[in-house]
């Protein structure tokens, strides 16, 4: 195994380390808010800096599409070794796990209601980008790579838009 392989191995192993632990606390927290006072508004606030932002249908939305964006980079990491050649370029392999590492603390500052989310989300917008187009150039008629490009783009938009909201 070549020490590239070896790295992207152990990168990989422990961002889905870390995914998992972030599940379990947002499982913990969700079941939380369920039996606790809700937290939850329809009124799409999202707060100040002494007040956690409120939960609303956008926010989850962007959740779920962190979550499927860092499931997306996960899978597109082995598939990149997998293809080999320019798909192992460091600056793509990188670009994967910032952005698959990004999506998830940005989901779980989301879902614990954190202050500064906006600031993650900012930063996440950028990471998808910049991944979205990285996929978008490596494509040529790779199904997953497409997938993944385009999922980026949803999850950069909707981390804007949290950004924005929360900045208003």
């Amino acid at each position: 195994m070549s020490a590239m392989n070896r790295r992207t191995f152990v990168a990989t192993g422990a961002s889905i380390l870390a995914t998992g632990a972030s599940w379990m606390l947002v499982r913990g927290a969700e079941a939380a808010t369920q039996h606790g006072p809700s937290h939850h508004s329809g009124s799409g606030a999202v707060g100040t800096a002494m007040d956690p932002p409120q939960m609303n249908d956008d926010m989850q939305r962007c959740i779920r599409l962190c979550r499927d964006c860092h499931a997306r980079c996960i899978e597109l990491l082995d598939h990149c070794v997998t293809l080999g050649g320019r798909h192992v370029a460091p600056a793509h392999i990188r670009l994967l796990m910032d952005c698959a590492q990004l999506c998830t603390v940005t989901a779980d500052f989301m879902a614990r209601a954190s202050a500064l989310h906006d600031r993650t989300c900012t930063l996440c917008a950028e990471a998808c980008r910049r991944c979205a187009e990285s996929c978008a150039q490596l494509a040529g008629s790779d199904q997953l790579l497409k997938q993944c490009a385009e999922l980026c783009r949803h999850c950069a938009e909707s981390c804007d838009r949290m950004a924005i909201h929360s900045a208003a």
